[in-house]
């Protein structure tokens, strides 16, 4: 039943965070978490009954806390709304870098804290069950990455495109899971229950790793492939390209020079054509906003 919920349960928003880390399509990462989130609201419950009518007997549906999905998903459709209202109301480039930055912080933190929770029983440890528990957990999370990667594929869609599809269809918003199972079951039961979300998380974050970052060094993302690992983790590149039609021309190829590891600048090397300031001086109708020249200047 758990793994059901899992399955079923809209795309997390650590999906979108996967998708920032890696500079994979965040636009295109936020509209799908919220369009699953909210055709959810009608799918998971019917999703669950079907499947719930077809493969047990109906005193399982009998068990089920109908309530207790009802309001996770509320929850979850809540934060979303609000994400998007903040977005809305505040457009600034430096309030989105920050915001991504404190985004991504909160990610690591509520993984490292579910890790925790869900190991503090000895009853929920995942490491004493059957070989089949492993697999069978494990398969949904796998297939629903391969069969996007062919997909996306097979449809011509845009490289960043197709990392955030894939991440999309193979993570699944655990904490929905996880609550309903601790609203579900009781004792053991509970314990048993709880192990199945943190198990698919452990592996969809495991898949997730490694799959991102060989798509990022076969160049599927928009952060380019020769920088370092700590750098492409530590730089939005999808603000800055979202950004880039706001900004002078010669100040996007003062990014780029400044972002190439082949082509380092130095305060006394620029020529007139790469700084920033001789961008304005050449141009007094450019306006080059001060944060801006601070977040990329050397100096």
């Amino acid at each position: 039943i758990t793994l059901l919920v899992v399955t079923t349960s809209p795309g997390g928003s650590y999906s979108n965070w996967w998708c920032s880390m890696f500079n994979g399509d965040l636009a295109l990462s936020v509209t799908m978490t919220a369009i699953s989130t909210l055709a959810s609201t009608v799918m998971m419950p019917l999703n669950l009954y079907v499947y719930s009518k077809f493969s047990f007997e109906d005193d399982i549906l009998e068990t089920l806390n109908w309530g207790s999905l009802i309001f996770a998903l509320f929850v979850v459709i809540s934060a979303i709304g609000m994400g998007l209202l903040v977005s809305a109301c505040f457009r600034e480039p430096d309030f989105n870098l920050r915001m991504n930055q404190l985004g991504n912080f909160a990610g690591v933190c509520l993984v490292v804290f579910s890790a925790i929770m869900s190991n503090a029983d000895a009853d929920a440890r995942v490491y004493d069950r059957e070989w089949q528990f492993y697999v069978g957990v494990a398969i949904p999370c796998i297939a629903g990455l391969v069969i996007a990667n062919l997909m996306t594929t097979g449809l011509g869609l845009e490289k960043p495109e197709r990392l955030t599809v894939s991440i999309e269809c193979c993570y699944q918003n655990v904490g929905i899971a996880t609550s309903v199972a601790l609203a579900m079951f009781d004792g053991n039961d509970q314990a048993k229950a709880v192990a199945v979300p943190f198990y698919y998380g452990s592996v969809e974050a495991l898949v997730l790793l490694v799959y991102c970052i060989g798509a990022w060094k076969a160049g599927w993302s928009k952060c380019p492939k020769d920088v370092s690992f700590f750098k492409m983790l530590g730089t939005s590149y999808e603000v800055i390209h979202a950004n880039k039609g706001d900004i002078d021309p010669d100040y996007q190829a003062y990014m780029e020079h400044q972002s190439s590891p082949h082509h380092p600048v130095s305060p006394h090397s620029q020529s007139p054509h790469t700084s920033p300031r001789a961008a304005t001086d050449s141009n007094p109708n450019v306006l080059m906003p001060e944060s801006r020249y601070r977040e990329f200047s050397p100096a």
